[in-house]
Formats: structure tokens, sequence, C-alpha cells
């Protein structure tokens, strides 16, 4: 790439440099004037330069298409000049199919072997979540039944507390 130099270092300009500087650049702006100069400068000049390049661009371009054509034929002409030649470039072309086919179908074998192995664990793990989630379920049944068993064992006896002192309590007060 371009080496850096110190400003120190550069070297004076002599006159024969700075002329043909000069020279270069007045040749540059003498062709920069002259392209301008050949753009249509009337309303009929515009029109004749766009009638023209409406005509030449689809000639130009169809001419392009038929020298491709002929260097295709050409081509193919020439690869193919006997019967084994043909016969050798089709075998070649039918090696590539069954190439690009068999490794097609490897890749579908693949991706569905790794669908259905994704498929298994992601099934086992929801299915392990769910056991999870209903043993935890039915421990936590089993602890509120015991704790409402405990409760309303504890609830029945004050009740029956509660009825045996007001029943003794009625009976006392019809006693006197």
């Amino acid at each position: 790439m371009a080496t850096s130099s110190s400003p120190g270092a550069r070297k004076p300009t002599t006159r024969k440099t700075n002329a043909r500087r000069s020279t270069g650049a007045s040749s540059r702006r003498s062709t920069t004037a002259s392209s301008t100069s050949t753009q249509p400068k009337t309303p009929v000049e515009q029109a004749q330069y766009f009638a023209e390049r409406a005509v030449l661009v689809p000639v130009g371009a169809s001419l392009l298409a038929r020298d491709n054509l002929v260097s295709t034929v050409k081509g193919l002409a020439t690869k193919y000049r006997s019967r084994a030649d043909l016969e050798r470039e089709l075998k070649r072309y039918e090696r590539r199919g069954a190439t690009a086919r068999n490794r097609f179908e490897r890749q579908v074998r693949r991706t569905r072997t790794r669908f259905e192995r994704e498929l298994r664990q992601r099934r086992s793990h929801v299915e392990r979540r769910v056991k999870q989630n209903r043993r935890r379920f039915e421990r936590e049944v089993r602890s509120v039944r015991r704790d409402f068993e405990k409760q309303s064992g504890v609830v029945t006896e004050r009740a029956q507390r509660i009825v045996a002192n007001a029943q003794g309590l009625i009976n006392q007060n019809s006693a006197s």
C-alpha cells in the first residue's frame, strides 16, 4: 500500500512536473467540455436522440442474444462431436443427479430422525413433569385432608363441650 512520509521529507516540485500537471488538467477540462457539447440542445434534436436510442437498444440486445446463442451452439457442437461423447456427458449428469438425490434423502432422514428424537425428549419431559405435579398435588391433598380432619376433630370436640356445658347450665337453671 502507500507509505507515509513525513512532511519535511518531501521533494520540492520542479517546473516540469507543474507544467505536466497543468497540461493534464487542461486536457481533462477540454474533454469534459466536449462531451457536454454533444448533448442535443434543441427539442427536435432531443426527440431525435431518444428515438434513435429507442431503436438501437433492442437491436443491440437482439444482436448480443444472437451472438450468445451462436457461441453456445458452437460450444455444444464441439463438446459433443460423437455419440460416445454425448453418452459420456449424459452419464455424468445422471451420476450427478443420483448423488444430489442421495444427499437430499440422507438430509431428509437425518432431519426426520432429529425431529423424532426431539419429540420423544419433549414428550418424556412433559410426562415426567405431569407425574411430578400429580404426586405433589396428591401429597398436598392428603396433607390438607389430615389438617382438616384434625381441625374438624378439635371443632367437634369443642362443640360437644359447649353443648354439654349449655345443657348443664340449662339443667341447673331449670332445677333451681
